[in-house]
């Protein structure tokens, strides 16, 4: 009896063993951690940044919403500034497009420039002042002093108060280029910067001259703001009469870059430069340029 259980056992238990390990070999093995799904890094938004001008600036502020409206990637900064800013931001690569209010000058030729509309510069005084028109030479004598009273100009007998704009403006360059007046502004003058200021300053002095683009005088006389233009010459200062070349004091309105634009920066000005984009350009009462092409 002995003898057949230790056969028997020693015939079990290698079975037995073998048994054993198919078991764990069959058994499962406990499964790594498996890693959260990790979610794709965003795509950053195409940015461009203009500076300069705030002749042009709410051109570009207008055209800048609708181009990203159509661009739903592109981010699109619009800073003032004056032209010198343009010229300085463009050259430099603070902004990609830099936004001038005049023609570029020889020593700017590293520079390429596109004429996306065309401006006029006009006397305003205050809705009030009787005084409807100036002519060439009275405009002189205002800003060297020599009128100091509107009574001269057929006024009533009030001072003048001459607001006159900051250094680096392109409308103060163009503004003394064109009556011969650098460096021979009277002292005391209100100096200013952008167009609304010189607009806000007029509306709030009833005996305040100052110039400023055509466009920004129609655009806040349309909101009510009670200024006018004066006549120069006997030529309304207008979008119409700077549309069909009688006005005298015209400028173009430019975007530059440095060298011809490319990737972006050539969109947006193609954009401005469309129909679509001309549109804007009149609606904030500016005169379209003539090799934009025609509406469809």
């Amino acid at each position: 009896m002995q003898t057949y259980h230790r056969a028997f056992l020693s015939l079990a238990f290698p079975t037995l063993l073998v048994g054993l390990a198919a078991l764990a070999a069959c058994s499962p093995t406990p499964s790594a951690p498996v890693a959260a799904p990790v979610a794709p890094a965003p795509v950053a938004a195409a940015h461009l940044t203009l500076a300069g001008s705030s002749t042009v600036q709410p051109v570009a502020e207008a055209a800048a919403q609708a181009f990203e409206a159509l661009h739903p990637d592109a981010q699109v900064d619009v800073q003032g500034g004056g032209s010198s800013v343009g010229i300085s931001s463009a050259r430099s690569g603070l902004a990609d497009i830099g936004m001038v209010s005049r023609g570029l000058k020889p020593e700017e030729s590293d520079l390429a420039a596109v004429s996306i509309a065309i401006d006029g510069i006009a006397l305003v005084v205050h809705a009030q002042n009787p005084v409807a028109g100036l002519t060439k030479e009275q405009v002189v004598s205002i800003y060297t002093g020599q009128f100091t009273s509107w009574k001269a100009l057929g006024g009533e007998d009030h001072a003048i108060t001459l607001v006159n704009k900051e250094e680096g403006r392109s409308t103060l360059e163009l503004f003394e280029g064109y009556f011969g007046l650098k460096g021979k502004v009277a002292a005391g003058a209100v100096v200013i910067g952008p167009n609304g200021q010189a607009i806000t300053t007029v509306a709030g002095n009833p005996w305040a001259i100052a110039y400023v683009s055509i466009g920004s005088a129609t655009f806040a006389e349309a909101q009510g703001t009670p200024i006018k233009r004066l006549s120069l010459e006997g030529i309304a200062a207008s979008v119409e009469t700077v549309s069909n070349a009688t006005y005298p004091l015209v400028r173009p309105l430019n975007l530059v870059t440095r060298g011809p634009a490319t990737g972006l920066a050539k969109e947006f000005e193609d954009f401005l430069l469309s129909d679509a984009g001309q549109k804007i350009v009149a609606k904030e009462d500016f005169v379209p340029v003539p090799h934009a092409p025609p509406a469809l």
